[in-house]
């Protein structure tokens, strides 16, 4: 290689470089893990109750800017939840990792060390890999390697089935960076792919003109990992340890040396009385372990700012049952501090400083309606119209992380977007990656009969708001319209016996009425929608009703009763189809 080619490539790294340590300039370096207490007795050790614990101020840098790591700062600058959300409606959950690897579902990494686990991951992992106390999650992420896995095309593929934003993981509960990161060693671009994964998918968003967040799961990893200090409870293996006792030392000489296998499967916290049996913590604090919990928590934060002030995402997400991250109570059980308002004052303050606005905004699932603050829960939708607080859906289609046997159906996706938007709602569906990379024929057909429906019928979603009521139809046992069921998108979706009766409203950004079917009707039959009856005294003299997807005039009349449609000759979706209501 020439000389000067040899200084242009030694120049274009040294400014790579600069570049990034610029943006990491107000980050500080993270500190070695605490020295922690020897482990007591399991189940021995109360938490510290939080009425004597009051909330830590976590001393990290943050860029500058009007917002102050404080809530109060935060709802007091924020200037409102961006309108391109309100109009995009539509995302894709991208929850993949190596948690797929194990081909189990949700929660894998946990419940492979769990040999009376009902969902079969222990059993899975035996077969694929090993005993977890020779083979344990370590080992399964350095052979994980999604050599299929093409963010570029998945992004326009996502985009052309509906989606107008993503949902990326950035790191699951099992602790693992899924990206080049500069304060978790245990990440994609050190172990197994070798690939800043979050990375390309930054950069495919971005060439693609698709918004996007990365989503932050390890509120949870402290007591989620307990696991993976327990033992089997029977067999031949009974009372051998699995592989979360390991030691930093302990990894001389084999693959993992120099990683801490402390950060992954943090510390052993079984003292606790609830940590390891429940599902949840009780609440309160780890007070024998406060210098390694201000460590922890202060860890979280850099994770995600680090990614902020590299990635440049339009939004954050933070995993939860409580009112924030380290809240001492809920899934934020263990410690109480402020991390979740430094990081997003933080992240506000870059956008503003390199956007000139704030359009980016931070999900924290269950936190009540908190200017700055966007909300989210799985599977369910509310009762009614819902304008509180900006709120997104979110289910996958299977399982949040890929197993065998998953059911694909437009017709389910179709529904559940309906649902939402009809109470004024946003959706995010995860679609299940293989682990691999690729997606099943199946799915990528399912995502090709969507996108045909979004492009028809997306006028009535995108951009919409609720109308006056959101439903009528079949009534339950509470009286309402009966609601398209919770839960991941399987067979009891697909199945679920809609009727073309059964009715969704939204009002466009034209003004227009958009009046769904949940069940596309014969044709030549009759469509009776009672709410639109001029007794019902909605809405004015109907002009023109339109079904979307054909041409030509309806017939139809507006009685006192309700607006009876008859549907044409041919109906262009199987699944579900929309008036549009002048």
């Amino acid at each position: 290689m020439k000389k000067d080619a040899l200084i242009l490539i030694a120049s274009l790294w040294m400014l790579a470089s600069c570049s990034e340590q610029k943006s990491l300039s107000h980050l500080p370096e993270l500190p070695s893990i605490p020295e922690v207490p020897e482990p007591l007795p399991q189940g021995s050790v109360k938490m510290t109750p939080l009425s004597e614990f009051p909330e830590v101020q976590l001393d990290i840098p943050i860029a500058e800017g009007p917002f102050q790591p404080s809530w109060e700062s935060i709802e007091e600058n924020y200037p409102g939840i961006p309108q391109w959300l309100r109009d995009a409606k539509v995302g894709i959950w991208v929850c993949f990792g190596p948690q797929s690897a194990g081909e189990s579902g949700d929660w894998y990494a946990r419940h492979l060390y769990m040999d009376d686990n009902s969902r079969g991951a222990y059993q899975n992992h035996l077969r694929l890999f090993g005993h977890p106390s020779e083979v344990g999650y370590k080992d399964v992420l350095r052979t994980w390697n999604p050599g299929k896995l093409d963010p570029a095309r998945l992004t326009k593929l996502y985009k052309k089935a509906g989606a107008r934003f993503l949902m990326i993981m950035g790191v699951h509960h099992d602790n693992f960076d899924l990206w080049d990161s500069h304060y978790q060693p245990w990440n994609s671009k050190n172990i197994g792919p070798e690939r800043d994964l979050l990375g390309e998918w930054s950069k495919a968003c971005h060439k693609a003109g698709m918004r996007f967040g990365v989503t932050f799961h390890h509120e949870y990893t402290w007591w989620w990992w307990q696991s993976a200090f327990g033992c089997d409870s029977k067999g031949p293996k009974a009372g051998v340890p699995y592989d979360g006792h390991l030691t930093l030392e302990d990894g001389k000489g084999k693959w993992w040396e120099g990683y801490d296998p402390r950060q992954l499967y943090t510390i052993d916290l079984r003292e606790y009385k609830t940590v390891g049996t429940q599902l949840l913590p009780e609440s309160g604090v780890f007070g024998r372990h406060l210098d390694y919990a201000r460590w922890y928590a202060t860890q979280w934060a850099l994770r995600m700012m680090d990614v902020t002030s590299r990635y440049d995402p339009d939004f954050i997400y933070t995993d939860g049952t409580d009112q924030g991250p380290f809240s001492g109570s809920g899934t934020g059980a263990g410690y109480r501090c402020n991390a979740m308002p430094i990081v997003m004052a933080d992240f506000y303050n870059r956008t503003l400083k390199k956007r000139g606005r704030v359009d980016s905004f931070s999900i924290v699932k269950f936190r009540r309606p908190t200017n700055g603050t966007v909300n989210t829960a799985e599977f369910g939708f509310p009762d009614d119209i819902d304008t509180t607080q900006t709120w997104i859906r979110e289910t996958p289609v299977g399982d949040w992380y890929y197993r065998p046997g998953f059911v694909y159906d437009a017709g389910s996706m179709e529904r559940f977007i309906i649902e939402s938007v009809c109470r004024d709602g946003c959706v995010a569906l995860n679609i299940p990656i293989c682990p691999d990379g690729s997606l099943e024929a199946a799915c990528e057909e399912m995502l090709e009969e969507v996108g045909k429906w979004m492009e028809v019928n997306g006028q009535g979603i995108y951009g919409s708001r609720a109308w006056q009521i959101p439903a009528e139809g079949i009534a339950d046992e509470s009286g309402r319209p009966r609601k398209f069921p919770a839960g991941a998108l399987g067979q009891m979706q697909k199945d679920f016996p809609f009727t073309p009766q059964d009715i969704r409203f939204t009002q466009g950004k034209d003004g227009k009425i958009y009046a769904f079917c949940m069940k596309s009707p014969e044709p030549g039959q009759t469509v009776s929608i009672r709410s639109l009856g001029r007794n019902e005294g909605r809405m004015g003299e109907i002009r023109r009703v339109k079904m979307l997807g054909t041409k030509g005039d309806l017939k139809w009349q507006q009685t006192d009763e309700a607006l009876e449609i008859t549907c044409p000759g041919e109906i262009p979706f199987q699944t579900a189809v929309t008036f549009q209501i002048e």
